[in-house]
Order: structure tokens, then C-alpha cells, then sequence
């Protein structure tokens, strides 16, 4: 990787964990799992190569319309991750943030994030942003109503009242499972992102596919516009 071309901020799309599953005939859950574990892993090697935020696209506003047994699934992983997967990256010099509707999500939930993110604040080595019942368009909505209570909406008042008002704009975004869209993920933030569109689902991602993809991002001309 062309080192004058490192990306401050990659975003992932984790998708594919149940057709992952399907195809290695295990129970659908199982690849949720699975694309747990693998967020772990890929979170250090993201670390360890100097880049400073990693934003995933976890659990989006559509998905509160899968079935109720799967929803709640997803909904109790994220509950032991704050417990277990978080806990350990945190750590680990990673400092852990999220993004979305929160107000959907239980109490004891909410608490547990806020107490992860407090914990980890003075991290330094990444900062993992995890985007939890988040959608693009909520996200705008909401930083123009807190923007419209502070006087006139601009570029300016969006940018700090996003719920990831702190993370760079994403260099790169991945989406895993071979679909090619952005479904919502990083709406405001994605116009100049150089996108990456695979198609290993995501337990399937690889420590040689991510430096496939800097290898490449550094190659790439970014005009921005100009």
C-alpha cells in the first residue's frame, strides 16, 4: 500500500452472514454468529495497518422487519458482544462507538453502550464505529431537526449533528455478498468514498482481501469533484 495514499476512515457493509450459512448448511443464526467473530478480527487488522476509524454497517432500520426470532437473535448477540466482543477490543486500544436510533433499542442496552463508549474514550489505536439500527435518511432527518433548533440548516450544522459527527468521511467503502448497492449505509457521508464491491460474504472476508483492496484504493486518482 502507497503509504501517501493511506485511508483515514474504511467503511464495511457486512453482509452475506446468512447465505454464508446456507451454503455451508448451517442454521442461519450461525453465520450471524460467525460474522461476529470475524468483525473481530478484521477491527485489529484494520488497527494494525495505521487507519484510524472503521465504520460497519451492522443492523440497519429495515432490519427491525426480519422475523421476530431473527430480530431478536441479532438483538442478543449485540447484547453479549457489548459484554464479551466489545469489552475485549477495548482493551486492546480500540475505542468503540455507535451510531443509530438508539431509542429503539431496550434500556439495559442503551446503558451498556453508552458505558462501553465511556470506557473506551481514551483509546487511541482505532476507533470502531459500530452502526446499529442506523439508516442513512434517519440520520439526516435527525441532524436537521437538531440543526433546525439551532438556527438555519447548513452543510455545516448537518456535519455536527450527525450521529457520527466525529468520524472522517469514509475513503473506502466494502460491501461483502456481492450486491451492489449502499442500502442506506453512510448517505451523507459516502459522496467521494471509493467503493469495493465483493463478492465473498462477509465471514468469508480476509486479511488478504483488505490489503487487496488498499493496494488498490492507493492506486486509485481521486479527483473529489475538482
Amino acid at each position: 500500500m502507497n503509504t501517501e495514499k493511506k485511508p483515514q476512515c474504511i467503511g464495511i457493509i457486512l453482509d452475506g452472514n446468512r447465505r454464508w450459512a446456507k451454503k455451508n448448511g448451517l442454521p442461519s443464526l450461525e453465520g450471524h454468529r460467525r460474522g461476529v467473530e470475524k468483525l473481530k478480527e478484521t477491527a485489529r487488522q484494520v488497527r494494525d495497518r495505521g487507519i484510524k476509524h472503521l465504520a460497519v454497517f451492522a443492523f440497519s432500520t429495515e432490519n427491525w422487519n426480519r422475523s421476530k426470532e431473527e430480530v431478536g437473535y441479532l438483538l442478543k448477540l449485540f447484547r453479549s458482544a457489548m459484554d464479551e466482543f466489545f469489552e475485549e477490543l477495548s482493551k486492546e486500544n480500540i475505542r468503540v462507538k455507535f451510531a443509530g436510533e438508539r431509542e429503539r433499542l431496550d434500556p439495559d442496552t442503551q446503558a451498556a453502550m453508552t458505558r462501553m463508549e465511556e470506557a473506551s474514550q481514551e483509546n487511541t489505536g482505532l476507533t470502531l464505529w459500530v452502526c446499529f439500527s442506523y439508516g442513512g435518511r434517519a440520520e439526516i432527518v435527525a441532524a436537521a431537526n437538531n440543526a433546525k433548533k439551532e438556527g438555519e440548516i447548513t452543510e455545516e450544522s448537518l456535519n455536527k449533528n450527525l450521529w457520527t459527527r466525529d468520524m472522517p468521511d469514509p475513503d473506502i467503502i466494502i460491501r461483502t455478498g456481492g450486491e451492489k448497492r449502499l442500502s442506506g449505509f453512510l448517505t451523507w457521508q459516502s459522496i467521494y468514498s471509493e467503493l469495493f464491491l465483493i463478492n465473498e460474504y462477509w465471514p468469508d472476508f480476509s486479511e488478504k482481501i483488505l490489503d487487496s483492496v488498499l493496494s488498490e484504493f492507493s492506486e486509485r486518482t481521486r479527483r473529489m469533484g475538482k
